[in-house]
């Protein structure tokens, strides 16, 4: 990776991780957008975006370059699905998110257009999370992964207290516990938090009053 990119990766804002549950998949993310890294640009924008009714992905980057990435990921899946009368894997969307991000970072372009990604699926075969990184590689996680300036502070927390075979309870727990630690230490990560809980009926946002009840309970 060179050192234009990292510097870029660094001045990302953000925080967002994935959690594999016994029972399901959490993804969770902040709802502030910065620009240049010190300006708040948007203080309720939403990270966790819907692919299908069984996918979310969270998002990092850059807004443009994300909507491009997440329109033509929505549309390749359409023409699958008509063409062939069924829906793809986890895997097989992870593997195209890390084709379009490849190809979007080597474009000729005076803007470097990053983005990172946070997938979290079931399908027949299971639930599924995948890191897609900014350099295109798409890579499975099997307990928990953290992306954006405040994931140091994120993963503090999560080494801590993720454990194997959390209910999806205390994942959504654990969840809201490690945006707002990130919140507190990292200026472009804030603003309030957004989780996605994917189980076997699918993908749902757990509503705002839910995620605060967390905050009260503490």
């Amino acid at each position: 990776m060179d050192e234009e990119l990292k510097k870029s990766i660094v001045k990302t804002g953000t925080t967002t991780l994935g959690l594999v549950c016994k029972d399901g998949i959490i993804l969770a993310a902040d709802k502030r957008a910065t620009f240049g890294g010190l300006f708040i640009s948007h203080k309720r924008i939403d990270k966790l975006l819907p692919i299908t009714d069984k996918v979310y992905v969270t998002t990092a980057g850059s807004v443009a370059d994300i909507q491009l990435m997440i329109k033509l990921t929505k549309a390749e899946i359409r023409l699958k699905i008509l063409r062939t009368k069924m829906e793809p894997s986890i895997k097989e969307i992870a593997s195209l998110f890390g084709m379009l991000v490849y190809e979007n970072i080597r474009k000729f372009s005076p803007i470097l257009g990053i983005t990172a990604f946070l997938i979290g699926g079931v399908d027949n075969k299971g639930f599924w999370l995948f890191d897609i990184g900014p350099d295109g590689s798409a890579l499975e996680r099997k307990d928990f992964v953290s992306t954006g300036s405040g994931s140091v502070v994120a993963y503090g927390v999560l080494e801590d207290s993720y454990r194997e075979g959390l209910s999806i309870d205390d994942g959504v727990k654990l969840a809201v516990k490690s945006i707002n630690a990130a919140m507190q230490r990292d200026t472009p990560t804030g603003s309030g938090i957004d989780v996605v809980v994917i189980d076997k009926n699918g993908a749902r946002k757990v509503i705002e009053e839910e995620v605060k009840q967390v905050f009260i309970k503490k």
